[in-house]
């Protein structure tokens, strides 16, 4: 497509600024999840009573309104002090001579600067409840359209909290899982009475494909696949018993494959 060349141009322009200046409510995988669990508890914020709570954004990329998305695209560099982004005025970014951003809504699942853009406008839309929970010490963070965070407070007030926020845009819809125990992304996380405990979590559809040992693939792919599952393991799991289901359903998993 004649626009691939510049999303990715976009993408490598404006990622790294992303990262850099919203590190603090983004999760970079389970790890990073399991470590700020483990400062919120060592802070003594994890209580018997504390709720767990994730909420999936619904077609995230297919609802994106594409004008709304370049104008905080815009207030983002501006707030992080960006006039130009690497020599380039970022009015040029925003335009582009109108040859990059056409569509109204929704962007292309395949463009490299989708997941960008996306994520820069969850950035303007998660302020005010990221604001909300720094204020309460309770913990927050985002993996694309995932979002993660901690309250103790009742049921009623999270609720109300939450449908605060499905109503704050049109085009953002939220599903909502809480609870004392709960999936994110590849962590089952509990809170059993005020101890933090996690494991590995597999969704019940997903298949347990991995390359099979017979194929003609080099044996490097093979113990790097190993490789990833025991140190997942290692890393997720609480307990010693956690950590030995793990490795009884890694061992299953490949005899399936061969």
């Amino acid at each position: 497509m004649p626009t691939t060349g510049i999303s990715k141009f976009l993408d490598k322009l404006i990622r790294p600024i992303f990262d850099k200046h919203a590190r603090s409510a983004t999760i970079i995988d389970g790890v990073d999840l399991i470590h700020r669990l483990e400062a919120y508890r060592t802070n003594g914020y994890l209580k018997s009573k504390t709720y767990l709570c994730t909420f999936y954004i619904t077609d995230l990329y297919t609802m994106l309104p594409q004008d709304e998305s370049l104008d905080i695209l815009i207030e983002f560099l501006v707030q992080q002090d960006y006039q130009k982004v690497q020599n380039i005025p970022i009015d040029i970014i925003r335009n582009y001579e109108k040859k990059f951003y056409r569509q109204v809504i929704g962007s292309a699942m395949g463009s490299s600067f989708t997941l960008t853009l996306g994520n820069i406008f969850m950035w303007k839309w998660e302020k005010q409840l990221v604001h909300r929970l720094e204020v309460l010490n309770e913990l927050y963070g985002r993996y694309v359209d995932n979002i993660f965070f901690t309250l103790n407070d009742s049921i009623e007030f999270i609720d109300q909290m939450l449908d605060q926020a499905n109503n704050s845009h049109p085009n953002i819809k939220l599903v909502r899982q809480i609870g004392g125990s709960i999936p994110f992304r590849d962590v089952f996380i509990e809170n059993s009475n005020g101890t933090l405990k996690t494991s590995v979590y597999r969704k019940e559809a997903a298949e347990p494909y991995v390359v099979p040992f017979g194929s003609d693939h080099p044996s490097h792919v093979f113990r790097n696949t190993v490789d990833t599952v025991i140190t997942r393991a290692t890393r997720y799991s609480t307990t010693l018993i956690e950590f030995e289901e793990e490795i009884r359903q890694m061992k299953l998993m490949f005899l399936y494959n061969g």
